[in-house]
């Protein structure tokens, strides 16, 4: 059971799931004098800015590099505005080559350089006479997310201001600006970070994504989970409350508001306010209330998610592995909008490869990652099962083969 003083507090604003969004808006209200609960179904909190450590080695769950933290950038000035930026320990990545993108039957390396010009000269170098397109496509990149008021912290930003740019898609921009077909997938060389699809995704999640990178990028020295870890004490200083271990089970209504949350073992949380950091239709599903129409329900519910990954999680020998300060992406011929279509017997059609930075030592590389697509319909079997640090559960021996033989093909390919 939780503890009764939390479950008989009457909070100002509840919010459900400790992810980095469910942080920063529990920090900038705690901030602003409102009595917050976080709620967390695991034992850590952070989705995605979790790290965990194998043989004494940290590993980032999804926070292999971000970009926008240099001063006056976007992430620095939230950063700076909750307090944290001059606490975190980071590493600049290479200005000359945050990522490098390499093509199947090409053992030339293309580099994504810090700072728009390093990044036009750095490509315009290794296409001749591609200058123009390179030029271009980074104005559009700026002039896609200029229209986004709340990427560039601007207030009173309206939906007309972005309309006009969320129909376009990254492939077709792309190929608008080239006809050159190894730069077309060099310029898309790193869309594994965002699922790219041919016919699906986007231009402006391709420009808000590596905008942020461009302007400068960073890797977070012994793990991301530092910026959680930050927030929370913030968040709690301020009197308000993380209770992790809690898994909401229920959203209940009353007279057209949300009156309380119920846990798995029923405990009831209270609050004025609730604010959702889960997935919409997970929210919906445990939302019980007539306000929002099946049609809705259903409809929410019927969209594809996007596609995971499978990663491989090495921890190097000891001063056996050089460290470089770069992000590689590699993507077999004519298949870098096509990576998530793979079969058996070709996968994986690409993958990234990170390096982990520890204050341990700078020469040497610690901990490799290694990342690709993989489908749901691949683990399906397993889907009824459950298995975290607070619910331990056994998957059997055909899970771990699945496993290791994944693993195996994935580092045969690198």
């Amino acid at each position: 059971m939780q503890d009764k003083k939390l479950i008989e507090t009457n909070f100002d604003i509840v919010i459900i799931g400790s992810g980095m969004g469910g942080l920063i808006c529990a920090n900038l209200l705690s901030k602003e004098g409102y009595h917050v609960c976080v709620l967390e179904k695991n034992k850590q909190i952070g989705g995605c800015l979790q790290s965990f450590v194998h043989d004494k080695v940290i590993f980032d769950a999804g926070v292999h590099y971000v970009g926008g933290l240099e001063k006056g950038q976007n992430l620095y000035q939230v950063f700076k505005y909750l307090g944290i930026m001059d606490k975190l320990r980071m590493k600049k990545m290479d200005p000359a080559a945050f990522d490098k993108i390499i093509l199947d039957n090409d053992e030339k390396e293309y580099a994504f350089a810090q700072g728009y010009e390093n990044f036009i000269t750095a490509l315009s170098a290794d296409f001749p006479g591609e200058e123009n397109a390179i030029r271009n496509y980074c104005e559009k990149i700026r002039e896609v997310c200029s229209k986004f008021p709340l990427y560039n912290l601007r207030q009173k930003g309206t939906y007309q201001e972005k309309e006009g740019v969320l129909e376009t898609g990254a492939k077709t921009f792309i190929e608008s600006v080239t006809n050159n077909k190894k730069l077309q997938a060099v310029l898309a060389g790193n869309n594994i970070i965002y699922a790219g699809r041919a016919e699906e995704t986007p231009f402006y999640v391709h420009a808000l994504i590596l905008n942020s990178y461009i302007e400068s990028s960073w890797r977070f020295t012994d793990g991301g989970s530092q910026i959680a870890k930050l927030i929370a004490k913030n968040i709690r200083d301020k009197g308000s409350v993380i209770s992790c271990n809690f898994d909401v089970k229920k959203i209940e209504v009353e007279a057209g508001k949300v009156k309380s949350v119920v846990g798995a073992d029923g405990s009831r949380i209270f609050g004025k306010y609730f604010i959702s950091n889960l997935h919409p239709a997970k929210t919906l599903e445990i939302t019980q209330t007539d306000l929002i129409r099946n049609i809705y329900r259903k409809r929410l519910e019927g969209l594809e998610n996007t596609i995971s990954c499978f990663m491989v999680h090495i921890v190097l020998k000891k001063n056996s592995f050089k460290y470089f300060n770069h992000n590689y992406y590699y993507h077999q011929e004519g298949t870098v909008w096509k990576l998530t279509d793979y079969e058996e017997d070709n996968w994986p059609l690409g993958y990234a490869l990170f390096l982990s930075s520890t204050r341990r030592t700078e020469e040497y590389a610690e901990a490799m990652t290694l990342m690709t697509y993989m489908k749901y319909e691949e683990v399906r079997q397993w889907e009824d099962t459950f298995n975290t640090v607070s619910t331990k559960t056994d998957r059997g021996d055909s899970y771990i083969d699945f496993k290791n033989q994944k693993a195996e093909i994935l580092i045969d390919r690198v």
